[in-house]
């Protein structure tokens, strides 16, 4: 089967992360997140694939190469400039001619995609989204279905108290290749915001699938965190780096060197090659590769980009900070 990964957006809501880094390659316990997504797919069968770089796209081609490391086949649409989500899959819409899947890079979940494709196919959909329940939807939007799983609307980030639903769109589609002539060629055109409320005022054959599987978007710093604070409490199952260990809720990726006399506490995500020194103190907190924590210093709710280092004696509460970053004093903004 083939699909597509959306990633080449600037993952700006992610800032200052990103600010170096692009989107498939932020790690998600200390593997970047494309790792995960294409294994997913690889799993599910889905074995053609290709992706939309932009962002560092050197890098991304880099570290993926002809996908054969997870047994897929990769090809890449390398946009000078972002066309959309739903532009992005025109571009390339000579590869569909058959049903096909989509899923965003920021997407990580374990959803059943053999029964979304049954669900797809035994309503003759043309269209197929996804869905998962969330307490609160006011940051995603919700989706009502009626009883058959026809998509009738869509409320857009609706106030606790006023959703109409509790289904939210995962970014997971499953399409026939009638959806490409919905979506005008060289065109900046998104899903979201003109291919589906298109399709709803026309009657089209656009279902929603409910499932309860897990998913998070990592586009935000919030969710970023759960979803490693969840896979450490195994509530999903992510692939971790060959010589990674796991502590209780702490993972240590390879190389790691923690001082003896160091406290780490969990849930924590403890990247490839970071150093913690003497006296040093880290709390649910997500280290990228490389990071070095001075000696006496204390580290509390925070993400730290790869190669930064948290000067000795300093205090970190909270906040993201950038790849290479210095952090020093008593930090609790967002340096880059």
């Amino acid at each position: 089967m083939r699909g597509m990964i959306l990633a080449g957006g600037l993952s700006t809501r992610l800032y200052p992360l990103t600010h170096k880094v692009p989107k498939p390659l932020v790690p998600v316990l200390d593997m970047p997140v494309v790792d995960h997504i294409i294994g997913y797919l690889s799993a599910r069968g889905v074995a053609d694939l290709i992706i939309n770089v932009h962002y560092f796209a050197a890098d991304v081609e880099r570290f993926i190469g002809d996908g054969s490391a997870w047994n897929v086949h990769m090809d890449y649409l390398r946009e000078a400039q972002l066309t959309g989500s739903a532009g992005a899959v025109k571009a390339v819409a000579d590869r569909f001619r058959e049903t096909f899947v989509v899923i965003g890079c920021d997407d990580v979940t374990d959803i059943d995609l053999q029964a979304a494709l049954a669900f797809h196919r035994k309503r003759g959909a043309e269209a197929t989204i996804v869905l998962a329940h969330a307490e609160d939807v006011s940051q995603y939007g919700a989706v009502i279905v009626d009883a058959q799983g026809r998509i009738t609307e869509f409320q857009e980030k609706p106030a606790k108290g006023a959703e109409r639903s509790h289904l939210v769109n995962t970014g997971v589609y499953i399409f026939e290749p009638s959806v490409l002539a919905r979506i005008p060629a060289a065109t900046f055109y998104d899903f979201g915001r003109e291919v589906f409320p298109s399709m709803l005022s026309s009657k089209a054959g656009f279902y929603g699938m409910a499932q309860d599987a897990y998913w998070c978007d990592i586009g935000t710093p919030s969710e970023y965190r759960r979803v490693h604070f969840d896979a450490l409490a195994g509530k999903i199952q992510l692939r971790t780096q060959a010589g990674a260990t796991r502590r209780g809720d702490v993972l240590f990726g390879p190389g790691a060197h923690i001082d003896e006399s160091a406290q780490i506490s969990g849930p924590s995500c403890i990247g490839a090659g970071a150093r913690i020194g003497v006296g040093a103190v880290v709390e649910r907190s997500i280290l990228w590769r490389g990071v070095v924590v001075g000696p006496g210093a204390c580290v509390r709710d925070a993400v730290i980009g790869a190669d930064a280092i948290v000067e000795a004696g300093s205090v970190v509460e909270g906040g993201e900070y950038a790849q290479g970053a210095h952090i020093s004093t008593e930090c609790t903004g967002r340096p880059v």
